[in-house]
């Protein structure tokens, strides 16, 4: 009797561990660094505040800091589950590609081996979008910046970001990647809410346009979008659910949706958390085909060190600075990630 039981036992071991597939996890990672600028004061933009002689008093010694604390979180965005830092990676609120290139060759960064996509947008204040991706796993063929074009109430021109728009080939899958910082909520939500519908409107046309020439093409858009999942910009212009029964062929799915309804933020303002970093995409990256990737689940990295840890604005992000005074945190935003899973006869953690 006690020889079956034996064999029984090392029968089902067997079983369930053929039936074991193991999944290659990918991870996208988008993080608003706040005012990641560089100590020159460069006479094209309005930077001058954000020098060492500027309101600001930008030092040598407070960059290098910041290059330090940004790279320390990048390096360790899904780490947990992943082993490594992300494979791709959306950044806003970048100066200049110089800047990104001191943040990809620090030692937290270095050993990754990130390339970048950047282009020097119109924006007044002189911030970017760009993307990062790991060499041995992304490999660009297309890139594209897409300009908003907005306009004040006296017809005068209002610059903001440009949409960056970066295709390629993520192992060997086809991916589509648009990075967004949308216009801000500066002079009230109310007041500056056509700019992000215009902003809404810009994304869609670029997604469209990309579905008209490749139907089946995978698409995740990502960003500081200035508004929460269920704000209009979204669903009524971009149309996005955040339930996947609601979900059809060509419509686009909102993970961030389901975190906002929990209460859960990116970024606080007067004792309201807001979740303006987000990611949504096509539907096809909620196939039940395991050969392909596809969507696993989303979050907001806040681990302690980010947080604030006393005083009224205990649990905020731990910023740069609050107003002009030097804090010395990190930034104001909390980085958001998002995770692909496919079935693989090899599996690896992400780049690696």
């Amino acid at each position: 009797m006690r020889r079956l039981v034996v064999l029984f036992c090392f029968l089902s071991i067997y079983c369930h561990s053929q039936s074991e597939q193991p999944y290659r996890i990918r991870s996208i990672a988008f993080y608003n660094v706040e005012n990641l600028f560089d100590t020159t004061n460069d006479t094209l933009i309005f930077d001058d505040e954000r020098t060492p002689t500027g309101a600001y008093g930008w030092t040598q010694e407070r960059y290098q800091r910041k290059i330090a604390h940004i790279s320390q979180v990048l390096s360790e965005i899904g780490k947990e589950t992943t082993g490594t830092s992300p494979d791709i990676i959306g950044l806003c609120e970048v100066e200049n590609k110089k800047v990104i290139n001191d943040l990809v060759a620090h030692v937290n960064l270095r050993s990754k081996n990130y390339g970048i996509v950047h282009h020097d947008s119109p924006d007044e204040r002189g911030i970017d979008v760009a993307l990062l991706y790991k060499k041995n796993v992304f490999l660009p063929h297309s890139f594209n910046n897409h300009r908003l074009l907005l306009f004040d109430e006296d017809s005068n021109r209002d610059y903001s970001r440009d949409q960056l728009v970066v295709g390629g080939m993520l192992d060997n899958e086809e991916f589509h990647f648009i990075v967004n910082h949308w216009p801000s909520r500066s002079g009230g939500e109310a007041k500056s809410r056509p700019n992000r519908i215009q902003a809404a409107h810009l994304n869609k046309r670029i997604i469209d346009s990309i579905l008209r020439l490749k139907p089946s093409a995978k698409i995740i858009s990502m960003g500081d979008f200035n508004d929460d999942p269920r704000n209009d910009s979204f669903k009524k212009v971009l149309k996005t659910v955040g339930k996947k029964r609601l979900l059809d062929s060509t419509g686009l799915f909102n993970p961030m949706e389901r975190l906002f309804k929990k209460g859960v933020g990116s970024l606080a303002y007067r004792d309201k958390w807001n979740l303006f970093d987000q990611f949504f995409f096509t539907a096809n990256l909620l196939s039940d085909r395991r050969e392909t990737y596809s969507f696993w689940k989303v979050g907001v990295f806040d681990p302690d060190y980010l947080k604030n840890k006393s005083g009224p604005y205990r649990g905020y992000p731990f910023r740069t600075y609050v107003g002009t005074t030097y804090h010395g945190g990190y930034a104001d935003h909390f980085p958001v990630y998002l995770f692909l899973v496919k079935a693989s006869p090899n599996p690896s953690k992400g780049g690696e």
